[in-house]
């Protein structure tokens, strides 16, 4: 098996995701993951710090690319628009990838570890985001709030996504949960 074979990462990825499926997370070892995927177990370690990080990346990657997003918005827009923005973008970038974001989240949900690990993620970001929205001048508490508020959007839009039927758009979804926000802090 050699470690220098392309797309090692992604190969990785489907082979984990398919063990999980078939066998569970707990009872799928990083050693079987590898074989799977044609690769030693150190090259998995060479990609991932552990079999949970195959489902939630290395942890800086979206909350860097959403700051970058809420940063990059102009001072002119409102921070919840600058946070909906950011969130569109990342639901334009995973649109095409439906199938493996629904079979992703049955494994998630069907460990506890996993879910809380989630949460641990969804809290990166909602950091990151603030962190940018104060970046943009944005005073504390409504940074925060700003951020916060996108998170549970998100989760509520997410959740819409990959329980609906057909080739539903996510970042209209987003969009629409962003509304339906609005339209209850409005009290309409």
């Amino acid at each position: 098996m050699s470690r220098w074979e392309p797309n090692a990462r992604g190969r990785l990825e489907q082979a984990a995701l398919e063990l999980y499926v078939e066998r569970g997370f707990d009872q799928t070892p990083v050693a079987e993951i590898a074989k799977r995927a044609g690769l030693t177990e150190r090259t998995f370690y060479r990609h991932y710090a552990d079999k949970r990080e195959v489902l939630f990346g290395d942890g800086t990657t979206l909350p860097t690319l959403l700051a970058n997003a809420v940063i990059e918005t102009p001072d002119s827009i409102a921070p919840i628009d600058a946070v909906a923005g950011a969130l569109e973008h990342w639901g334009e970038l995973i649109q095409e990838r439906r199938a493996g974001a629904l079979r992703r989240q049955v494994i998630i949900d069907a460990n506890a570890e996993l879910r809380e690990r989630e949460l641990t993620k969804l809290a990166t970001i909602t950091l990151a985001m603030a962190g940018a929205l104060r970046e943009r001048g944005v005073q504390e508490p409504t940074a925060s709030l700003a951020a916060e508020a996108g998170i549970v959007v998100l989760k509520v839009a997410y959740a819409r996504w990959i329980s609906a039927t057909g080739s539903p758009d996510l970042p209209q979804m987003i969009r629409e949960s962003f509304r339906e926000l609005k339209s209850v802090t409005a009290g309409e």
